[in-house]
């Protein structure tokens, strides 16, 4: 295990170059951000058919009302995909262009929204009352048109990087307001870019009489269908645990170029669920958050409960009674860097192989057991049995698929979890010490300074999904206000943060998110930032400890005085 561990060391900057691609990121960015529509639209979605169900029959008009959130939130869900993946890629090209010159983000936004619907949607003229009336087929604005939204974001961003390269633009001068000015500058990339767009879905529909997105959908379908398998479930869900086990976030390598097919699929499975079908497709975002990892990346739901009650080092046991309340809610970083599981060869083998056997278990019970495959989108951090027994619409039998993954991963886990624990237990008893935090600042004497200067740290953690990076922020605000420190801490996930980094003076990335360090850092200088990054274990200890984490903040901007 040992040769192995080291083998991933030594590539360790291969995988986090592919983690920090900007494509990916954008991708990534394109989904973060409109989480919002996708748990909100999710809520009404079960309000209107979780009802039926057990006996209750709503109101037709709440169920329309339901339907008509449900329809302009997530039925939009690939218009505004478009828009914001666009953003995040033109945000990261322009630490890379020239001096003076730079992408306008909002401009490609805009026009990513526009390339995606000319991709997408057929505008056709039908009869109404007797009066000709033009509408849109809006089947591929949702989930289903991902795909044409990350093309559409793709092109238009280097179609502007090409005319801003190139000079291609009109010049107004200077005595024209700026925001004019900028406007006339887009005209040309703006343009070139829609006419993109129109000229692909038209050669579509000219040679083969099908729609852009159609085609697209046509054409993923093997390779979806692929990673549908029970090899293909397998793999990705132990890919996405070896990129974690390097303290890489594997989700956003493995699963990103997959999002199309992760919500896209449940509203398939959830049409054919209402026509009264078996829905059987299990590459959906559920199936990973809540079955093939069960508690967070590597299936740990069952790790601290094993640790707690069932080891004997000082330190598992501490980390086990730590770590329990955020992995139940699919927040496993406690465990992942504070037992360690990361680049821990005891852990190695488990790590992979538990997600790997959920899958296919998980899938097994679609396929031979009648369970049906995750028909909503819920939020990731419900707790795994719950997301379990509601994402298939409250079968019994899924209550059943939870105590046998609980119980398959128990077997897994333990015996590597025990050998860990003996390698401790001599460690402990020959006087062997972990790291602690020690307070290195005087803290009464800079919140004394701070109250007569008026000075505020302003503090954003940020980590993959803003999971983790809560539990800093919380801890920082709790160690402040104990010390009498005037700061505030707020947490949210890399990507979304572009618009309000200005507002804070320190900037946390997470373990997880620290790859991002050398990107981040280029914004950070330019705005006059503080940005930290942090280590797997230093970073858990941080968070239980909030004296210890005001400590860390303080002497760390005290380095800069």
């Amino acid at each position: 295990m040992d040769s192995i561990v080291k083998l991933l060391q030594r590539h360790q900057g291969f995988f986090d170059k592919i983690s920090k691609n900007m494509y990916l990121v954008a991708i990534k960015d394109g989904f973060i951000s409109n989480m919002p529509i996708i748990l909100f639209s999710s809520l009404f979605l079960l309000i209107s058919t979780l009802p039926a169900y057990v006996g209750i029959t709503l109101p037709q008009e709440a169920l329309d009302f339901c339907n008509k959130v449900y329809a302009y939130t997530m039925g939009v869900f690939g218009i505004m995909v478009a828009g914001q993946t666009a953003n995040s890629l033109a945000t990261s090209m322009n630490r890379r262009m020239p001096a003076g010159k730079a992408i306008n983000p909002s401009s490609t936004m805009i026009a990513a929204m526009c390339g995606m619907l000319l991709l997408s949607v057929t505008n056709s003229v039908v009869a109404v009352d007797g009066v000709d009336t033009s509408v849109f087929d809006t089947g591929f604005m949702g989930s289903r048109g991902v795909v044409s939204s990350l093309i559409s974001a793709f092109i238009i961003v280097n179609v502007y990087k090409f005319c801003i390269l190139h000079n291609v633009t009109i010049r107004m001068p200077k005595e024209v307001p700026g925001t004019i000015a900028q406007s006339f500058r887009d005209i040309f990339a703006f343009g070139f870019s829609i006419i993109i767009c129109a000229a692909i879905d038209f050669v579509c529909r000219a040679t083969i009489a099908t729609p852009f997105a159609n085609l697209v959908s046509t054409l993923m379908s093997p390779l979806f269908s692929a990673v549908d398998s029970y090899a293909g479930m397998a793999f990705i869900s132990g890919a996405v645990a070896l990129f974690q086990f390097m303290g890489i976030h594997g989700a956003s390598v493995v699963m990103t170029p997959l999002n199309a097919a992760l919500y896209g699929n449940p509203t398939i499975n959830l049409e054919v669920f209402q026509a009264g079908g078996h829905p059987t497709l299990a590459l959906t975002q559920d199936f990973t958050s809540f079955i093939s990892g069960l508690g967070g990346s590597g299936a740990t739901f069952v790790v601290p409960i094993i640790l707690m009650l069932l080891m004997h080092s000082k330190q598992l046991r501490a980390m086990g009674k730590a770590s329990v309340i955020p992995t139940i809610f699919g927040v496993n970083e406690p465990v992942i860097f504070g037992m360690p599981i990361v680049l821990n060869p005891y852990m190695f083998v488990p790590f992979l192989l538990a997600p790997m056997a959920n899958a296919v278990i998980g899938k097994a019970f679609i396929d031979f057991l009648g369970m049906n495959a995750p028909i909503y989108t819920l939020p990731w951090a419900l707790p795994g049995p719950v997301g379990i027994f509601l994402t298939t619409n409250m079968q019994a039998i899924s209550l059943l698929l939870v105590v046998v993954l609980l119980a398959v991963d128990f077997v897994i886990y333990y015996p590597f979890c025990k050998a860990y624990d003996l390698s401790l237990i001599a460690e402990e008893e020959t006087g062997a010490e972990g790291e602690s935090i020690e307070p290195v600042v005087d803290t009464k004497a800079i919140a004394d300074k701070m109250k007569s200067t008026g000075e505020q740290i302003k503090v954003l953690v940020l980590c993959q999904g803003a999971g983790t990076s809560a539990m800093l922020a919380n801890a920082l605000r709790e160690g402040a206000a104990a010390e009498g420190i005037d700061l505030v801490s707020n947490s949210g996930a890399y990507g979304s943060h572009y618009e309000i980094m200005s507002k804070y003076n320190v900037i946390v990335l997470a373990p997880q998110a620290r790859t991002y360090y050398e990107d981040m850092k280029a914004d950070t200088d330019r705005l006059g930032i503080k940005l930290l990054t942090t280590r797997g274990k230093q970073y858990i200890d941080l968070t239980n400890d909030p004296k210890g984490a005001i400590n860390w903040i303080l002497d760390e901007l005290n380095k800069d005085k």
